[in-house]
């Protein structure tokens, strides 16, 4: 019975440990267009504030280097991702740029990072929306 119950445990870790380690193909996002109510559209300094306060509100190191583009940094426990935002007053993108224990291998990364990106992408087109 000992040998049995060790099995299904070895079993069951293995299938955890599977199942926790997931990776998925890497998500970019690509022209997102900015939500604009009626005839005002947004200007690049107000896409650029939200696109800020959003990481921010995140918990993302949000960091300009140059007009029309941002890098946001997030850190949670031992991880560590990096993404490079670029805007205009018309859309704006979210590409992988680095990651540190995502298990990132060319292609494919930890699902968490996806999860980390989409939200990053939601709060900022519902701050956009608000506008």
């Amino acid at each position: 019975m000992n040998l049995k119950k060790y099995s299904l445990f070895v079993v069951s870790v293995f299938v955890v440990t599977l199942y926790g380690c997931k990776s998925y193909p890497v998500r970019n996002i690509e022209h997102a267009p900015v939500p604009h109510s009626g005839q005002h559209h947004p200007t690049a300094h107000e896409v650029k504030r939200i696109i800020l306060r959003a990481g921010s509100d995140l918990g993302w190191a949000m960091k300009p280097v140059r007009p029309g583009v941002i890098i946001g940094t997030l850190f949670v426990r031992s991880h560590m991702a990096k993404v490079r935002i670029t805007y205009n007053r018309r859309s704006f993108s979210i590409h992988y740029m680095d990651s540190r224990n995502l298990k990132y291998d060319g292609h494919n990364i930890h699902s968490r990072y996806n999860g980390w990106v989409t939200n990053l992408e939601r709060r900022i087109n519902s701050m956009l929306a608000a506008l």
